[in-house]
């Protein structure tokens, strides 16, 4: 890592605080602590940095409100972000991950994981400003499911299926993603934006028509998964 870059250590104990310091430092950051969330919101906003670590739990303000003031507004909008939390749920993960943040690390951690993410962090920042990559896929294939984007056509077990244009574009958000959770949040402003007639009770309406129509069997999906409490995801790609 470059002696030049500069990292924001947003964490109130004491302790964690110093630890964080000691192993960024000895790898060439240099580095500035805050420990009140109202304290960072100022600094977040006025002053650029290569990377940002942020605890959830903080005194005045909160770590999920200071990543959505980051990534609103400001001199680290496009900042890498690792949040650190000592929650390990599913929600806790996407709800910090939907806020802006870049990557998830639940309290106690190791240093050496640490560490590497914020080295994978600041790789992926780097290629961002390399060209761009190539467009996503226009044909999705998994088990008994083929997808022509071009054409938004499906066919499910060998079969041509109708699908509506919110059925199809969800089915196409889930895919191209597969493994990852979006809340029903996530999805109403993806598929549904600007609709302000909708609910989160409209995805899981939709969502049951789409099993119903690509599934073996609706009651037991193999490909639109549900995440208890959070949203829906498609099957991990074996």
């Amino acid at each position: 890592m470059a002696t030049s870059r500069h990292v924001l250590i947003v964490e109130d104990e004491p302790p964690i605080r110093e630890l964080l310091r000691l192993h960024l430092e000895l790898v060439g950051f240099n580095v500035s602590e805050v420990a009140d969330g109202r304290a960072a919101l100022d600094v977040i906003r006025s002053r650029p940095f290569d990377l940002i670590v942020l605890d959830v739990m903080l005194p005045g303000v909160d770590g999920i409100t200071l990543c959505r003031a980051a990534r609103a507004e400001g001199a680290n909008v496009s900042t890498p972000l690792l949040m650190l939390t000592a929650r390990d749920t599913e929600s806790d993960k996407v709800l910090g991950l939907e806020s802006g943040a870049d990557d998830y690390l639940t309290k106690p951690f190791g240093m050496r994981e640490l560490m590497a993410r914020v080295s994978a962090l600041l790789r992926r920042a780097t290629r961002a400003d390399r060209p761009a990559e190539a467009p996503p896929p226009r044909h999705l294939a998994f088990r008994n499911l083929a997808i022509d984007v071009d054409k938004r056509q499906v066919v499910a077990h060998g079969h041509p299926v109708d699908l509506t244009r919110q059925e199809f574009d969800l089915l196409q958000l889930l895919a191209s993603r597969p493994g990852i959770v979006f809340s029903r949040m996530a999805l109403l402003t993806k598929i549904w934006s600007g609709d302000e007639y909708v609910t989160e009770r409209t995805v899981d309406t939709v969502v049951s028509r789409l099993r119903k129509k690509i599934e073996r069997d609706a009651q037991d999906p193999e490909l639109i998964l549900t995440a208890w409490g959070v949203g829906y995801k498609f099957a991990d790609v074996e």
